[in-house]
């Protein structure tokens, strides 16, 4: 039952970055960019099509194969751990499911045009244009690293609660 739910959440999360960018595609491609969050004069977030063939901050631009190669192994192993581990922390299951559909969306993308649909352009401060499954990439990476920074130390606390015969009975 687990796995029918993560297979349709996942073609969702996936199938969700899939859309946005077939959009993209068709509405923003022709436009260019368009305005979309702005306080007054302050520009927060515009939409803006870009077709990137590197990778993050369009780093090794041209090297489509050699990405399509290193996101593969990299998805296979992140699919590996995400079974192998997926009973031992939520946190670490759902950073991996959410880095897969990433992922997986972004490889779709390299493989069937041979570049990344990017669109959502942070104008508050410079920043990369983005997409949807870059998002779920870098929410499971911000959730992997709280989990590394802090898993021992609420091991710990709770360990030391838990030894602490005075703590059960408060």
């Amino acid at each position: 039952m687990i796995l029918i739910l993560a297979i349709v959440v996942g073609a969702l999360l996936i199938g969700s970055d899939q859309l946005v960018k077939y959009w993209a595609v068709d509405y923003l491609k022709p436009k260019g960019s368009i305005e979309f969050i702005h306080f007054g004069k302050l520009k927060i977030l515009d939409l803006t099509y870009v077709e990137n063939d590197g990778a993050i901050f369009g780093s090794m631009s041209g090297q489509k194969w050699f990405l399509i190669g290193l996101t593969t192994v990299i998805l296979i192993l992140c699919a590996f751990y995400l079974v192998k581990y997926y009973k031992k922390s939520k946190l670490v299951t759902v950073s991996l499911f959410l880095f897969l559909c990433g992922g997986i969306g972004n490889l779709i993308d390299r493989i069937g045009k041979g570049y990344v649909v990017d669109m959502f352009e942070i104008k508050l401060f410079r920043f990369a244009v983005f997409n949807v499954a870059d998002i779920f990439v870098s929410v499971a990476m911000v959730l992997l690293l709280l989990y590394a920074l802090f898993s021992d130390f609420l091991k710990a606390k709770f360990n030391k609660k838990s030894d602490n015969p005075e703590s059960e009975q408060k």
